[in-house]
């Protein structure tokens, strides 16, 4: 979540009127991610979220997000429900940008993650695998295997101001990933960005997943390993293997993995890093100056990567098939 486009008091009640939600009271940004525009919006009836599309994301594929939450929120699962005004639409513009409410979701997301967080997230990914799998709708991953050298492409010019060689050290990464990525893994929809602050917790019980703005239809252990990146890793460095056997324990007892899926990790996780480097790049080479946003290291995910490449099977992260 960001603040790229700011909302006049006229605009932002002229907007609000079209739902019964009542009288705006407060409205303000949340700082936090790289995507959106996001403002925490009170009404004289409560808490929602509203949110501003920006130039990344797809106005076309709107109609899938949107329509995932309400499918998952219809089926038991904890996340944002889209809002619809009083003429049943819930995509509607604001300042020149595809914008919609959504339910607030109540808890915190973990900033010290606890093994319990990790068997929490593993539960709550593998229900929102097995409840997708019924989501009539697909996206392909944008952000996917072949989306990867076009954006390096984007920022390769530039790479080696972050740090020297990396445009290099990248380049190898890419022909390894593009020669080595599996075939054939079960498949359906996945969040593909749940990382620490999309996820809800109530002490040690998640409470809710929200920001479904990446979500598509890939392999689901891909989800698998973007959350031993973005959770398993301790700040000092250093991969928690206790961390990852309580997430993938957790996510085996509602969703059991084939051997394939558990051996293709170290390549998943490797290609996970890539991702979540090359975006993190160009977002710190490109970030307007003025825009209310938070920008990330791309180098941690950088020495996530070298760590994976490192790994010669899953046995190596300390996980059993």
């Amino acid at each position: 979540m960001a603040v790229y486009t700011e909302v006049s008091d006229e605009e932002l009640e002229a907007f609000v009127a079209a739902y019964d939600i009542g009288e705006v009271t407060s409205c303000k940004g949340i700082a936090e991610g790289v995507e959106n525009s996001n403002f925490l919006l009170q009404t004289t009836t409560g808490s929602y979220i509203l949110t501003l599309y920006e130039k990344r994301v797809d106005p076309a594929d709107l109609p899938f997000f949107l329509n995932l939450m309400d499918h998952l929120a219809s089926r038991g699962l904890d996340c944002p429900t889209p809002l619809h005004g009083r003429d049943g639409v819930a995509l509607r513009s604001l300042c020149g940008r595809p914008a919609v409410i959504v339910t607030f979701l109540t808890g915190l997301w973990p900033r010290r993650i606890s093994v319990a967080h990790c068997t929490g997230l593993g539960g709550a990914m593998a229900r929102m695998h097995a409840e997708g799998q019924s989501f009539p709708m697909t996206r392909p991953n944008s952000l996917g295997l072949w989306g990867w050298r076009p954006l390096f492409e984007k920022a390769a010019d530039r790479a080696d101001e972050v740090k020297p060689g990396l445009a290099v050290e990248i380049g190898a990464e890419l022909d390894f990933l593009e020669t080595q990525w599996p075939r054939d893994l079960p498949s359906g929809v996945i969040h593909a960005d749940l990382f620490p602050d999309n996820v809800f917790f109530q002490g040690d019980t998640c409470s809710g997943l929200i920001d479904f703005y990446f979500a598509c239809t890939d392999f689901l252990a891909y989800d698998v390993a973007v959350c031993l990146n973005a959770w398993c890793f301790e700040p000092t460095g250093e991969f928690n293997v206790t961390k990852a056997s309580a997430m993938l324990s957790a996510y085996r007892k509602v969703r059991p993995m084939s051997e394939a899926e558990m051996a293709a990790l170290p390549v998943l996780a490797r290609g996970s890093a890539m991702r979540f480097l090359l975006t993190r790049l160009y977002d710190w080479l490109n970030t307007p100056a003025g825009a209310m946003v938070k920008r990330k290291d791309p180098l941690e995910y950088e020495r996530k990567l070298r760590f994976h490449a490192g790994i010669r099977g899953v046995a190596d992260y300390g996980i059993t098939l």
